[in-house]
């Protein structure tokens, strides 16, 4: 009687929601499953493209797996591991987005059924450790690589590089074009890391082959005064000026009071702030400059002065469009105009202002110090461009990525059957229970011929019949074999130019299995109530007799 007036012990506060044991370790992996099928069908050069329409009413389309997941919005706390991944997979390599979510849920898929059979979840992630161990091993042994070529040798490898990434984006029609052009905006910037000194600019209209690539710096027109269409629009060699400061007239700042005894004195107050800005553009003209920049505004008044002394000015410049210029034309940022010497001046072969599509541009190219390019993207509808610079901009990352670790592995799903092949023979090695999860691992793998076949509406089981003949060859011959999207069969990626990077199937290999570790790790969730507002509304319903709410109890342990 005394056990049954026991008081019950309450240790999480009112309204906290827990779930444990096995059925929250699936419940998990068939969340993480849901959004790997989300981006599946986006996967390869035949890949499907998704709409995303968000709540402020911007259009998305876009088959770039980092993209869609974060458009998605995803609150499931296991499933966002997987956006994760693939934003890291993103910034890391550019590419292969959506192979590395595709791995990671076809490896929890192949979980999935030991964990109900009751295996325990560390042996599984110790199993599919070993395994991603071994399979990063083997990339790294099939890797090919593309180093002591010539420039001419290496610009094509690098531009089969860019057109393999490109092939599954919107602008594959297109992809050879567009893949010389990145190498070469990627060579032209040569050692330097940073990302933005290739610049991207969009102007609606025309056809993607009116892209062009400007081996220097190119941007929009800026906001002009009066005087601005009397000035020359083009120079050959021109000493360029940088400033961060306004060039017009300011009244005082901090509402000054001056008290005048004699009236006559107030034009000659007005005449020093006149004095100050003559005195300004007076030091930039005998710099010798022909071209001034300036972050900040350039008014009427500069702008007409700098006219009638054939002298090009530019006010309101982006900060990163300056930057670029500063490290193309070899010139230095001044935030005053005195003492201008020459060290702190750039300078061009050729500036000149260009009318593309509706937009005037001002182009400086064959900059000595040609550490920065820019391309100028064409075409039709606002969406269809922005896909086209996320695609660019995807391609660019591989060939940086390619131009530094100079290992190529064959595409098409050839690395991936020839690291399953692999693995399945290790495994028969093996005793006791990791001879079948590393099976499983071996097995998740193939999903990516897989989903290549099925996304180009070809018989996936035919194919990946034909792949593993081939691959089972002694010889070791079958090894770059791939699917054929062309044909729906089986051909050499090697062969027919289909290489990425040795880094992006390593980096996807890692994180997918990180993830995959990560979410057979978890065995509880605890979610606590949202706030004090929240918290009698989750009190009542835990009064109401909702599972077990408040008392940390939840989910019964099988």
């Amino acid at each position: 009687m005394s056990a049954m007036m026991q008081p019950q012990i309450i240790l999480l506060k009112e309204g906290t929601d827990t779930s444990q044991g096995k059925a929250q370790l699936v419940s998990n992996i068939n969340a993480c499953m849901a959004v790997a099928d989300v981006v599946r069908t986006t996967l390869g050069p035949r890949g499907m493209d998704k709409l995303i329409h968000d709540d402020k009413g911007n259009t998305t389309i876009s088959n770039d797996g980092a993209t869609i997941m974060k458009l998605l919005d995803i609150i499931h706390p296991a499933a966002k591991i997987l956006v994760d991944i693939a934003k890291s997979q993103d910034s890391e390599v550019g590419d292969g987005t959506t192979t590395v979510v595709l791995l990671a849920g076809e490896f929890l898929k192949e979980a999935k059924p030991f964990v109900e059979e009751g295996v325990h979840p560390q042996n599984l992630i110790r199993s599919y450790r070993t395994a991603s161990n071994m399979a990063i091993e083997k990339v790294k042994g099939l890797a090919v690589s593309i180093e002591g070529k010539s420039l001419e040798e290496k610009k094509s490898l690098l531009a089969k590089c860019a057109a393999t990434t490109l092939s599954s984006k919107l602008i594959g029609g297109e992809k050879e074009f567009f893949a010389s052009m990145v190498v070469d905006a990627v060579l032209a910037i040569g050692t330097d890391d940073r990302l933005n000194m290739i610049g991207i600019k969009k102007v609606p209209g025309g056809t993607m082959r009116d892209s062009f690539l400007v081996n220097g710096v190119a941007f929009k027109k800026t906001f002009s005064y009066a005087g601005f269409e009397q000035q020359p629009k083009k120079f050959v060699n021109p000493k360029i000026l940088l400033l961060n400061i306004e060039l017009e007239l300011k009244s005082e700042k901090e509402n000054a009071e001056i008290r005048l005894s004699d009236p006559a004195h107030y034009q000659s107050i007005v005449d020093a702030e006149w004095n100050i800005i003559y005195d300004k553009l007076d030091k930039c003209v005998k710099s010798g400059v022909k071209v001034v920049l300036s972050r900040l505004a350039i008014g009427d008044l500069a702008t007409q002065y700098f006219a009638d002394r054939d002298i090009f000015c530019a006010g309101r410049v982006s900060e990163e469009d300056l930057q670029r210029v500063a490290a193309a034309a070899g010139g230095t940022v001044q935030t005053t105009v005195n003492n201008v010497i020459d060290e702190v001046l750039g300078s061009c072969e050729i500036f000149e202002e260009k009318q593309v599509g509706n937009e005037r541009f001002n182009i400086f190219s064959g900059c000595p110090s040609g550490k920065t390019a820019t391309i100028v993207l064409r075409g039709g509808a606002d969406q269809f461009i922005e896909e086209a610079e996320r695609s660019l901009h995807d391609a660019i990352m591989i060939v940086r990525r390619a131009v530094k670790n100079s290992t190529v592995v064959p595409g098409g799903g050839a690395i991936d059957m020839e690291i399953s092949r692999f693995l399945r023979h290790h495994a028969r090695t093996i005793q006791g229970k990791s001879q079948l999860f590393i099976n499983s691992y071996a097995k998740a793998l193939e999903i990516i011929p897989r989903q290549l076949c099925d996304n180009a509406g070809f018989d996936a089981t035919d194919v990946l019949n034909k792949l593993r003949q081939k691959h089972a060859l002694p010889s070791g011959e079958g090894a770059p074999y791939g699917v054929d999207i062309n044909t729906g069969g089986i051909a050499d990626s090697f062969a027919n130019f289909v290489w990425e990077p040795a880094v992006v199937k390593i980096n996807a290999i890692n994180a997918a299995t990180e993830a995959a570790c990560l979410i057979l790790s978890v065995d509880e969730t605890v979610k606590n109530p949202k706030s004090e507002s929240a918290h009698g509304d989750a009190a009542a319903s835990a009064m109401g007799g909702g599972r077990g709410r408040g008392r940390g109890r939840g989910m019964r342990r099988r």
